[in-house]
Formats: C-alpha cells, sequence, structure tokens
C-alpha cells in the first residue's frame, strides 16, 4: 500500500501537526471524503494566491478545471479501491484582471486516516521545464558577458586611434565643410565609445551591498515614470507589506527595474496616446522556490505588467541578449542590464507576452 504517513489525528484541530508540509516543493493539500480542504501548504497557497485562512474549509474542487475528476478520484481513495491515483488537470488561479490555468499533475493518496483524510499533491508541470529555461538563461548569460568583454576591449583600441586621427585631421583640413566631416567621425567615435561604456559598466561596477525594501525601489520608479508621461499612462500598485528587507544593491534594483518599465512605456506608445496605458507593479512573497539549482525557503516575486501589445514572436527567445531590441533607434541594452542586475543577486528574470498583456517576473531569494 502506498500511503502517506500524517501524525494521529489526537486532537480536534490537528493542522498544526500538518506543518512539516510547508517544507514540500509541490502543492499540497489535506482534504477529508467531501473534499473540503482541512490544510493547505504555503506552496499551494502561494499559488492560489489566497490565505490558509480563506481556503481551508472550502472545496478543493473550486479551484480546478475540471472539478469532478479530482472529486471521483477522492472518493475512490476514499473508498479504498485505490491507494493512489494519478491524473493530470488544470489548476485556476486568480491573476489581475483574468483567470489563469495551471497544468498539474495531480496524486490522490491515501493516508493513515483511510477514508478521512486523503492527502492531494499538485506537481506543476512546467516547473522542470522552467528550471531548465532558467539554467539555460543563466549559461547564455555567462556567455554572453564574457562575448562582450572580448568585443569591447577589440573595439576600444582601435576606437581610440580613430578618434584621434579625426582631432588631428581637423587641425589640418582647410575647410569648414571638411571640418564637419572631422565632427561626424568624432562624434560617432565617442557614441560607440559610449556604447562600449555601458556594455562593460555592469560586469565591473562594484556591488554596493546594504538593506533594500523593495516597495521603495517600486516607489521610486513609479514616480519616475508618472515624471516622464505624466498623462494617459496609470501606474497600478498591488503590494504585500509583509515582504521584509533583504540584503541588495538599491541602485542597480532601481535600474532593473526601471529599465523594464521604460521598456514597457515604449511598447505602450499608442495606449498613451489614447489615455489608457496602464503598468501594474505587483510584489509577492514565493516559498520553498528553486532559482539555478539552489533551493530558497522564501523569495520576492515582483511582477511588472502592461497592457500592451506585447513582445513579437520573433523578439520572445531573444529579449534578453544584448543589442537585441524590437524598436528603432533602440540600444537593445536596457534589458540585458536588468537581467545582469537581477542575477548579480541570486534571481531570475522571464517574460511572459501575449497580445494585449506583458507580465516581467523578477525572483530574488528573501532571508
Amino acid at each position: 500500500m502506498n500511503r502517506r504517513a500524517l501524525p494521529p489525528d489526537t486532537r480536534p484541530d490537528d493542522t498544526p501537526s500538518w506543518e512539516a508540509l510547508d517544507l514540500l516543493a509541490t502543492m499540497v493539500a489535506v482534504v477529508n471524503r467531501a473534499g473540503e480542504c482541512l490544510f493547505v501548504n504555503a506552496v499551494l497557497e502561494s499559488v492560489i494566491g489566497l490565505s490558509r485562512r480563506t481556503l481551508t474549509q472550502r472545496h478543493l474542487h473550486e479551484w480546478f478545471r475540471e472539478p469532478a475528476a479530482l472529486g471521483d478520484a477522492i472518493d475512490a481513495v476514499a473508498r479504498n479501491e485505490f491507494s493512489t491515483r494519478r491524473f493530470e488537470g488544470a489548476l485556476r488561479r486568480a491573476t489581475v484582471g483574468h483567470i489563469e490555468s495551471l497544468p498539474v499533475h495531480i496524486i490522490v493518496s491515501q493516508t493513515e486516516h483511510t477514508g478521512q483524510r486523503i492527502l492531494v499533491e499538485m506537481i506543476e508541470i512546467e516547473q522542470q521545464t522552467r528550471q531548465d529555461r532558467e539554467e539555460r538563461a543563466f549559461g547564455q548569460a555567462e556567455v554572453t558577458k564574457e562575448l562582450i568583454r572580448n568585443l569591447a576591449h577589440e573595439i576600444k583600441n582601435p576606437l581610440g586611434g580613430i578618434r584621434g586621427a579625426a582631432q588631428l585631421l581637423a587641425l589640418e583640413v582647410p575647410t569648414q565643410e571638411l571640418t564637419e566631416y572631422t565632427q561626424v567621425i568624432i562624434h560617432e567615435a565617442d557614441r560607440l565609445q559610449s556604447l562600449v561604456d555601458r556594455l562593460l559598466a555592469p560586469h565591473r561596477k562594484p556591488h554596493v551591498v546594504g538593506d533594500v525594501n523593495i516597495h521603495e525601489v517600486c516607489e521610486r520608479v513609479r514616480s519616475l515614470a508618472l515624471l516622464e508621461h505624466p498623462r494617459g499612462l496609470r501606474v497600478v500598485r498591488d503590494y504585500d507589506a509583509s515582504i521584509p528587507e533583504f540584503r541588495g544593491d538599491r541602485e542597480q534594483l532601481i535600474q532593473a527595474v526601471l529599465n523594464i518599465v521604460q521598456n514597457a512605456t515604449q511598447a505602450l506608445s499608442e495606449r498613451l496616446e489614447q489615455g489608457d496605458a496602464q503598468i501594474q507593479l505587483r510584489t509577492r512573497i514565493a516559498r520553498q522556490v528553486t532559482i539555478g539549482k539552489q533551493r530558497f525557503r522564501l523569495a520576492l516575486e515582483l511582477h511588472i505588467e502592461d497592457n500592451g501589445p506585447g513582445v513579437p514572436d520573433h523578439l520572445r527567445e531573444r529579449i534578453f541578449y544584448p543589442l537585441v531590441s524590437g524598436r528603432e533607434g533602440g540600444s537593445g541594452l536596457g534589458l540585458t542590464l536588468a537581467q545582469t542586475f537581477v542575477q548579480q543577486h541570486q534571481g531570475t528574470i522571464e517574460c511572459d507576452s501575449a497580445p494585449g498583456r506583458t507580465v516581467f517576473k523578477i525572483m530574488i531569494p528573501l532571508p
């Protein structure tokens, strides 16, 4: 028999004895035969976005796209027809403005309280895919960093020679018209030098560590965005006030979030003219998360969401690559720098985009 051991039900309310389930990385609920939640662990609480108090005494079926399949499985296991039932389903979770479906693998198991307490474990199907994607992103960032260093140094030396030669040539040319040509060379050399410096800056700038309040970071970025776009833009705040301070580089994080918000406002140009552009800054605590093969008990989730046209399909896989831009005249460095600064905080950044909605999700470990 494949039964999950739970502590004996010796008290009217034995919920505290189930707190060990909070240590699991998967979503877990303990339900009775009717499907009412007696306990939900921290991961499920975080994914659905409601408190444990709210979720308990409500039916787990409410959060599934096809509740009948879950009900049948719970009933079959409760009647001891099976010790375990496995199937796939879709968990419903509310986000701002709509309901998302989260594909999960569901395991319904007996406990020592056969027929009275049923353990329902939900494993996110995308979890492994996301971990693989994070590993590829870290690897790509390291390759990009080395490429940028080598490329920048190869460019800097001849660039200095070109600028110096143009300055000497400007002293020798006989006419103002020819002097203008030398000024174009000097100006373009300076522009390329500035680009090289920006490419190298995040990798050589010292990491200034101090106490960081993520909401102060968000408020600073919000004020800058509204200052730049006083009309037509609404910046919505949805903060979790319980998020603690953490050690980090405040200025780097401000720059990372600002780069993402500026990227969003550029994509929102048409909506800015119409007066209905919106960016949302949302913070949450995630529990029992894996970032780059390392397990963390708590992590900060910062979502930056806009109602723009979405990221073009041909750019989605390369959006964090340097010098890749969807805007004419863009440097293609803003999101690259944002990724670099987040990774220097042991964090990850990813983008989920569809027409009318783009979300950048930053995750940083908390103490």
